[in-house]
């Protein structure tokens, strides 16, 4: 078994925190994972993505070669189509709508959306409204991981225990509330 994942999104959008999920979720399973992140201007809005590689045998790379990615899992549809190059011929994209538009000059959100659809495989999701009835915009993140889980090659179980992992300092309410807004992300995926 071997995924490559890259995950994006913006500052302020929980990419790395998706990451670290997944990550505890392979490691508990006995995977080899391998990882790297760029968060630079982070603070500010910037890019922020991870290249996340799983596999059952030794990883001697933490980046994923253009045309080799399984899954690109981004929080932000023009992140989503920045990493493009990186898609497999059989990769799937699980992008949420809605775009934080972070530069004066942002690209027409119909355009962006187009072209992401071209992709066989592409789900789109309205991540935000989803968060909200979960009780707040800021579990978009968890919403777009369960819309993924099929494709991280990791158990849901797994997953969600990843997600107490993450959480469970924060107490109990805020753990439930990030596994609910996972569950009703994991409805979305069909």
């Amino acid at each position: 078994m071997q995924k490559n994942i890259i995950i994006a999104g913006v500052g302020g959008q929980g990419i790395l925190s998706i990451a670290a999920v997944i990550d505890w979720a392979a490691l508990e399973k006995g995977y080899n994972v391998k990882q790297a992140e760029v968060h630079g201007m982070s603070q500010r809005g910037g890019a922020v993505q991870s290249h996340l590689r799983i596999s059952d045998e030794i990883l001697y790379s933490d980046l994923i070669p253009e045309g080799e990615a399984d899954l690109i899992l981004s929080v932000e549809p023009m992140e989503a189509l920045r990493y493009l190059p990186y898609l497999s011929e059989n990769g799937r994209i699980v992008t949420s709508v809605d775009a934080y538009k972070n530069i004066a000059v942002y690209p027409e959100e119909e355009k962006i959306l187009s072209e992401l659809k071209e992709h066989k495989g592409t789900v789109l999701i309205e991540a935000e409204k989803v968060a909200l009835e979960c009780g707040h915009k800021r579990m978009s993140n968890m919403v777009m991981l369960g819309a993924a889980a099929a494709s991280t090659g990791i158990d849901s179980d797994l997953l969600e225990a990843g997600i107490k992992a993450l959480f469970g300092r924060k107490g109990e309410d805020v753990v439930n509330q990030n596994i609910d807004a996972f569950r009703k992300g994991q409805a979305l995926d069909k």
